[in-house]
């Protein structure tokens, strides 16, 4: 059976430093000449930019939602091959799921995985209280076994002696290091949560000091050999088990402007007979070539929708295109760039790119966030009429408009009212519903049916 040594940095609670201490030790590890492959837990996009930048390596999301337990296991499996270690960053707190279910939790992921545990605690204004906190994860009925704990925002090293003394005596959890507390230890956040890593070229230098600063105070020796007492692991292949189809040219929308995709799912639609072809909406004249089909991922387009509406030539082309028949299917963001206008946050009303009878206003409050379940109201570019899927959602914009016709009915996992998503017509979808293409390989398969679709009516036109 493969060993994969790995290790899974969970957290208390949102905002105790996980991702920080998560990022950090990834960056201590691979700049000690390890290979570590980087992973997170739940559907966040932003906090696997901070891998990729810490150990050059493409992390990949964990989320039992959205890949059932089976599906874990062979996406872990499958990138965690060459690599040294594998670290995973949680979600939230240890236990934290959709509801008061474990379903999405960290602990969920760490108990499929038989992962050891490494519990982040921020120590801010605590003594032996700390204990307690500690011996309650620890200790949970139907919980997990907790292999460590690292003691972020420690005040002073008489403090860290005080936490570690009153953890170890009491839980008997050993302390595997303290973070002393430091203002420039952290990451900067905006109203989406971390600013993404694709937006300032100094990230490798940030990383670097992160990954020195935490080596000062956790043992990085210690971390590996946890990490190498993880049993061994197997799984077998099913999602990616799959015979290519017609070979199709998708594009895919890829800059600082939309950069929110899940790389297994774009491995699996290259799987199916995809070529990606990377574009950027902010830069480029035009679209690639001979395009079949285009997906534009989620994003932050309302921080470049100035740049965004004066790249004219790009928006024609692709207005051209999309007028032509061919497939577009936009999350989030994408959904966002192709209405008529856009009303930034600062009231600014500019112009979109006008595929969509629509505007879009970004609210001052968040306008959803969460896992939905969804089901289509009709046929479009990835499913039939009636068809079920799963997703998430995460804006702070709202779109109206009398044109629309809604793609989905959207609600909450286990709810009974729905409301209306989206907008579907002909060739064009366009949803603030994300979804994960290797949790769902119908709706992958149904895209590039569509782009194959698309390219042959391009050939008989020719002809």
């Amino acid at each position: 059976m493969p060993n994969f040594p790995r290790l899974m940095i969970a957290g208390t609670h949102s905002g105790a430093g996980k991702t920080t201490v998560a990022t950090a030790i990834m960056a201590m590890l691979s700049a000690s000449g390890m290979r570590v492959q980087p992973y997170k837990v739940g559907p966040d996009y932003i906090d696997p930019g901070f891998h990729q930048v810490a150990t050059g390596r493409i992390s990949r999301n964990l989320d039992t939602f959205f890949l059932g337990e089976d599906g874990i296991k062979e996406v872990f499996t499958r990138s965690a091959m060459g690599a040294d270690i594998s670290i995973i960053e949680g979600v939230m707190g240890l236990y934290d799921g959709i509801g008061s279910t474990d379903e999405g939790s960290s602990a969920r992921v760490a108990r499929l995985l038989q992962c050891p545990v490494v519990l982040v605690m921020d120590a801010r204004s605590m003594a032996r209280s700390a204990a307690a906190v500690v011996w309650g994860y620890a200790n949970l009925p139907g919980g997990i076994p907790l292999a460590g704990v690292i003691l972020n925002r420690v005040g002073s090293p008489r403090h860290l002696a005080i936490l570690t003394e009153a953890i170890e005596c009491k839980t008997g959890v050993p302390v595997l290091g303290g973070i002393l507390r430091d203002h420039e230890l952290h990451l900067p956040e905006r109203h989406l949560g971390l600013v993404p890593s694709v937006e300032n070229s100094d990230w490798p230098k940030i990383m670097q000091m992160l990954g020195r600063r935490v080596a000062c105070g956790v043992s990085g020796e210690r971390l590996v050999n946890l990490a190498r007492s993880a049993p061994g692991l197997e799984a077998r292949q099913q999602i990616f088990a799959v015979e290519p189809g017609t070979t199709v040219q998708l594009g895919i929308i890829r800059d600082k402007a939309f950069n929110f995709y899940y790389q297994d799912g774009l491995d699996l639609l290259a799987a199916m007979g995809a070529e990606l072809a990377q574009c950027s909406a902010l830069k480029d004249r035009s679209l690639p070539g001979e395009l079949d089909g285009l997906y534009i991922g989620g994003g932050f387009p309302e921080m470049f929708m100035e740049q965004l509406s004066a790249n004219t030539t790009f928006i024609d082309d692709l207005r051209r295109r999309v007028a032509g028949g061919m497939p577009v299917y936009a999350e989030c963001g994408g959904l966002m760039y192709l209405c008529d206008t856009v009303t930034d946050f600062t009231g600014r009303r500019l112009k979109g790119a006008g595929i969509l009878p629509a505007h879009c206003r970004m609210e001052k409050k968040r306008a959803a966030l969460g896992y939905v379940e969804a089901k289509s109201l009709r046929d479009n570019v990835l499913v039939n009429n009636g068809a079920e899927l799963r997703g998430h959602e995460f804006h702070y914009s709202t779109v109206t408009g009398e044109g629309l016709i809604p793609a989905f009915t959207l609600r909450k996992p286990g709810g009974a009212v729905g409301r209306p998503d989206g907008h579907a017509c002909n060739n064009v979808l366009a949803t603030y519903l994300h979804i994960h293409f290797a949790g769902l390989p119908l709706a992958a398969r149904g895209l590039l049916n569509s782009c194959a679709r698309y390219s042959r009516l391009k050939k008989k036109v020719k002809i």
